[in-house]
């Protein structure tokens, strides 16, 4: 069994479950960060050996983690080191100096965005000097992979590996889920749902999603909206809707950890959108069949965008554009109405292809082994 060091920012709970499955397939030893957050994580225990070192910020934005340098620098036990692809931690490249120079023959993979499009002429300098110094880059999508390539780097160096969440758990309740009138019940009608879940935060842009569902309004055609989640931006919202007295075709229903609960609101409602950047949203609402629209420009976007595929899995608007997002929808009912169940077989088939731990941990074996 290979032996691998793990270097990593947090223990995300939404990689909870790849990262068990590395842990499972190799001999694995951890290292995070130990940083106050305001993410989920899991209980980094559950791996065989994980250990957390102090997060220092050095200057800017550059920041170190304590000890990590003194820990592994003289040992030459591991085959390869996984690490975070984060251009602005010194830890990472001061480690990966000294493997050059003392341990050339280990593989280190950095797994990472990658390139965005949006980057500063100093970040571009940056990320070439940090990036080239793996040798082999985990992306997150294609997108960023042929960015790469223009920018010089080796595509048989560049491996897409996509994002997942936790498919098994999410798998068994999709495989449970059936139509409720749990929307019928609450709005009094029939009119098709637009879903938005996740945290309501500036970012996501939702008060343009309330103005295109009131232009919608004007042209006669009524959808219901529904908001899953709490944050910053909610009572904006709130505001907003009343000033539009569109409360009845508004629904705050707040946050939800109960995921039977999320699965069933996501299956029941006919489209998320998420005019801001969409992330792991999409890959949420695709796995219990739900299609999601979202912008176009994709160098603000998150790598997630890629699970859509046009008039299949959802859709993209002009970015910043009310009117392009009104029409989106719009033309989305007008295509795929009455397709419903198609577009959950389109959805499923994209999620249990593409973006699941499983396709990951087939990449990750292809490097190394």
């Amino acid at each position: 069994m290979k032996k691998l060091c793990c270097v990593f920012n947090i223990p995300s709970l939404y990689r909870e479950a790849i990262y068990l499955c590395i842990d499972q397939e190799y001999d694995c030893e951890w290292f995070f960060e130990k940083e106050n957050v305001d993410v989920a994580l899991f209980d980094a225990n559950k791996l065989k050996s994980a250990h957390f070192l102090e997060h220092r910020n050095v200057l800017g934005r550059a920041y170190r983690m304590k000890g990590l340098t003194g820990m592994l620098w003289n040992r030459d036990d591991f085959d390869a080191y996984v690490m975070v692809g984060a251009p602005m931690c010194i830890s990472v490249y001061v480690l990966c100096a000294l493997l050059k120079v003392f341990h050339p023959k280990k593989s280190i993979i950095f797994w990472t965005h990658g390139w965005y499009g949006k980057e500063s002429r100093s970040e571009r300098f940056i990320k070439k000097i940090f990036l080239r110094m793996a040798d082999e880059l985990l992306l997150y999508g294609n997108y960023a992979k042929g960015l790469l390539i223009k920018q010089g780097f080796k595509s048989e160096k560049l491996h897409v590996i996509h994002n997942s969440l936790s498919y098994d758990v999410q798998l068994e309740l999709r495989q449970r889920m059936m139509a409720t009138d749990i929307y019928k019940k609450h709005f009094g009608n029939n009119e098709p749902i637009l879903l938005f879940i996740g945290r309501l935060t500036p970012v996501k842009k939702l008060d343009m999603l309330v103005d295109a569902v009131r232009i919608l309004n004007t042209k006669g055609k009524k959808y219901n909206l529904v908001f899953v989640g709490n944050g910053s931006e909610r009572d904006a919202l709130e505001k907003k809707v009343k000033e539009q007295r569109m409360e009845k075709q508004v629904w705050f229903y707040g946050s939800c950890y109960d995921e039977t609960t999320n699965a069933e609101l996501i299956y029941n409602a006919d489209l998320c959108v998420s005019p801001g950047n969409i992330g792991l949203t999409a890959i949420h609402v695709m796995m219990f069949g739900c299609p999601a629209i979202t912008h176009n420009d994709f160098a603000y976007q998150m790598p997630e965008f890629e699970a859509i595929v046009p008039y299949k899995t959802g859709g993209f608007f002009e970015r910043g554009n009310v009117e392009s997002l009104a029409n989106s929808i719009e033309d989305w009912y007008r295509i795929n109405g009455g397709k419903r169940e198609l577009i959950r077989h389109y959805c499923y088939k994209e999620i249990d292809e593409k973006w699941t731990p499983r396709y990951q941990m087939s990449v990750i074996k292809s490097i190394i082994g």
